[in-house]
């Protein structure tokens, strides 16, 4: 389960646009607010037709006293994110205090910090501390467009030409092979991003010949390559048939029919909410980075809270350890 977090009362003091799709939202919280490095993340409740359910974010640099996020509306969102566009000034909510799992080394000479749409979260907050200590730095940041480019005007005056962005509307995309080939020997990279983005980099990192422990990643865990349909799973040995919504996780849903299920960082990073999907003929939309390529074209693993059955039912087993 995961390890025990400090729950608050909060009040929104803050909104404002970003983005074209991104909203600033500042949180006033009861008590005092302990400091918390760069890549930190909190639990925010939210209600989703008419239920109670928690939402994960990464919280952003925010005046003393508050918890700050940005947060992308997206078009095919479970909920979490309509329900944070919603919100008003003023209203009340309970949130967690920001605990990391992001985390920067501090030791590296060098530092490249790459993001790709929405994962400019923890790496504006990255850049803005890695300054502050007056380390070396390179971000580059890439989205479909210029205007969805949140934080683009702050991090250009905050880096000069230490700052990359490659808008894909224009054709400009990261080269990550000539951006590895750049770095010195010692140098450590961070990157957050679509699945598809974090592929492609442990590819080049891997051919570039550098040390898997310097390649830092998180991934935001909408970005299956399939909109999220209803499917149905049946629990092994258990006599017990879960509808999953579309806007739900398979893992929700799990603990929701009460199958204990051990879990943690709810981003498909960890592996502990693995679960084996048994048969044939069943098609995974893989959103986690736990398993490998290759055991994901195997098609018989998935971690519960991000990846997903594309539609129809399966049989898994839940007690499925690596």
């Amino acid at each position: 389960m995961r390890n025990k977090v400090e729950w608050r009362d909060a009040k929104v003091a803050e909104l404002r646009q970003i983005a074209e799709d991104v909203r600033y939202i500042g949180f006033a919280v009861d008590g005092p607010v302990p400091r918390f490095d760069p890549g930190s993340h909190s639990n925010i409740r939210v209600e989703i037709d008419g239920e109670a359910a928690n939402r994960t974010y990464t919280v952003i640099p925010a005046p003393p006293g508050q918890i700050a996020v940005a947060v992308k509306l997206h078009p095919q969102s479970r909920g979490g994110s309509r329900y944070m566009w919603s919100l008003e000034e003023g209203q009340d909510v309970r949130l967690t205090l920001p605990e990391n799992r992001f985390e920067l080394s501090w030791r590296a000479k060098h530092y490249l910090l790459l993001a790709g749409g929405i994962g400019i979260t923890p790496i504006y907050g990255m850049a803005k501390a890695l300054v502050a200590r007056g380390a070396s730095v390179r971000v580059v940041y890439a989205a479909r467009s210029r205007a969805l480019m949140a934080f683009a005007d702050e991090l250009e005056a905050l880096l000069g030409d230490r700052l990359v962005l490659r808008d894909n509307a224009e054709g400009q995309h990261i080269d990550l092979a000539a951006e590895f080939a750049a770095l010195p020997a010692d140098a450590e990279c961070y990157l957050c991003g679509p699945i598809g983005m974090l592929e492609a980099a442990k590819a080049a990192w891997s051919a570039a010949g550098r040390p898997v422990s310097r390649l830092r990643y998180e991934v935001f865990g909408d970005s299956g390559l399939f909109a999220e349909k209803p499917f149905s799973v049946e629990v092994l040995n258990r006599g017990t048939r879960v509808a999953v919504r579309s806007d739900q996780s398979l893992l929700d849903a799990l603990i929701g029919a009460g199958v204990e299920m051990i879990h943690d960082c709810r981003r498909g990073e960890c592996g502990l909410c693995a679960v084996q999907v048994l048969g044939e003929g069943v098609e995974i939309d893989h959103r986690d980075v736990f398993f490998s390529a290759e055991e994901k074209a195997e098609g018989h693993k998935m971690c519960a809270c991000v990846s997903r059955l594309t539609e129809g039912h399966a049989v898994i087993d839940v007690g499925y350890r690596r």
